[in-house]
């Protein structure tokens, strides 16, 4: 496996992170830290870089992936949280999202095509190359990573390049929340970018493609997939950084309710009427790189616990799947969605830093069951409150915890679960039961 390979397997990581969601987050961050931009950026980039990385470097050090992880709070635990992770960042979510913010910020932005219509007939395209790259999974690191991602990198570089030339109004102030605390505020926005779950489902398709350039040990594919997610991470990092300093420095000459609208306005600044076509280009390669990852990791994992079926079933499957649910448009995607992301998330996130923090410590079970179990009642509370559920007796219960009000409540029970989880199973000793061994 050469070196060229990594940074190619590296390139096509990048492009299956940054879909549309993780284009329109940074520029907002840079408009409303202002003059706190920096330490709101590090700390959009800790939960925006730092976390996806270290969730593919999880699912590569432990031998069977994110079911081998879950498992080791039970093996029942272990299917039905990957099964919920692959069909809310696949079908039921993230694939269909990525389908409607193509169309709405991609195709309307250079056609200025409007209604049902419009939406079927894009998403039948969209979806048709989406399944024909997905079709052969040996070929998407060539289709991705060696086409697709140097087109969108162009695009960004020229898009980066010119906003630096010309681009130099003064920040704003920063706003109240940004004002109080940029850095907590920065890691709250780059936490709801859900990369972190995504990237549960992107490390079997890093695996595979290594496998698929000759690595053939463990060791070979720790290292790739530590190599290729170094590559994947500083992308995100430049762009991410070049996107929020683009909200920092835009005339504001107009209010901004998303990072949509000022990338949109950037590139009419920059590129006069070319501007609509640059963003739309830029918007759809973004969307489509996503749902190639999706579809194929979606896939992947399926016909890995289900072999009957072949991988280019469960490909038509999801394809289809998604392209159904993108027809409904993208609010009722959302509406229906979020409840499942908000429940899976803190579990995801708890579950790759224990499953690292695992990797150099002795096993223990009661870690991952006492951890994963507080970490679940917080996110139930999460879940009813999304809905709109009232629920006073429970709120006085839990609520007690540092950042609650900021939907990280249960960050601190987490970690104090660990601890308590560790320390029991040390003053236990060996248990006579068969433990799981390290991996690899």
């Amino acid at each position: 496996m050469s070196k060229k390979h990594v940074v190619f397997i590296g390139f096509m990581l990048f492009s299956l992170f940054f879909g549309a969601g993780n284009l329109i987050f940074p520029p907002i961050v840079g408009l409303e830290s202002g003059s706190q931009f920096t330490p709101a950026i590090i700390g959009f980039l800790i939960t925006g870089v730092l976390l996806p990385f270290f969730a593919v470097l999880a699912v590569a050090l432990t031998d069977g992936g994110i079911v081998a992880m879950g498992s080791r709070v039970h093996k029942v635990f272990g299917i039905i949280f990957a099964i919920l992770v692959y069909l809310s960042i696949g079908a039921l979510f993230g694939i269909p999202r990525a389908a409607n913010v193509a169309y709405e910020l991609g195709f309307q932005q250079v056609l200025h095509a409007n209604g049902q219509v419009a939406l079927l007939v894009f998403s039948i395209v969209f979806f048709g190359i989406t399944y024909y790259i997905t079709l052969n999974p040996s070929k998407i690191v060539d289709r991705v990573g060696q086409i697709l991602t140097p087109i969108l990198l162009i695009t960004l570089a020229i898009l980066f390049v010119r906003a630096f030339m010309i681009l130099n109004n003064p920040p704003l102030q920063a706003t109240e929340k940004y004002t109080a605390s940029p850095f907590t505020a920065g890691f709250l926005e780059g936490y709801f970018t859900m990369d972190a779950i995504a990237a549960l489902a992107f490390g079997i398709v890093v695996i595979n493609a290594l496998k698929g350039k000759g690595a053939t040990t463990n060791k070979q594919l720790i290292k790739g997939t530590i190599s290729a997610g170094v590559v994947a991470a500083a992308g995100l990092a430049i762009v991410y950084v070049s996107l929020g300093w683009i909200g920092v420095v835009i005339p504001k000459t107009e209010t901004f309710e998303n990072g949509a609208q000022i990338l949109t306005l950037a590139s009419h600044l920059l590129f006069a009427s070319t501007g609509s076509l640059l963003f739309g280009v830029i918007v759809i390669l973004a969307c489509l790189t996503t749902c190639v990852g999706l579809i194929s990791a979606c896939a992947s994992f399926f016909h890995e616990i289900y072999p009957k079926l072949g991988y280019k079933s469960y490909a038509t499957v999801f394809t289809l799947l998604g392209f159904s649910v993108a027809t409904f448009g993208l609010d009722a995607i959302l509406s229906f969605a979020v409840p499942l992301l908000v429940f899976i998330y803190p579990i995801a996130i708890v579950l790759i830093i224990l499953s690292i923090a695992q990797r150099f410590l002795p096993e223990s079970k009661t870690m991952f069951r006492l951890s994963v179990l507080l970490t679940t009642i917080y996110s139930v509370y999460e879940v009813l409150s999304s809905l709109g559920l009232k629920m006073e007796m429970f709120t006085k219960l839990i609520g007690f915890v540092p950042f609650f009000e900021n939907g990280l409540g249960w960050f601190v029970p987490a970690v104090v679960a660990a601890i308590v989880g560790f320390v029991v199973d040390r003053a236990s000793g060996p248990t006579s039961e068969a433990t799981l061994t390290h991996e690899h």
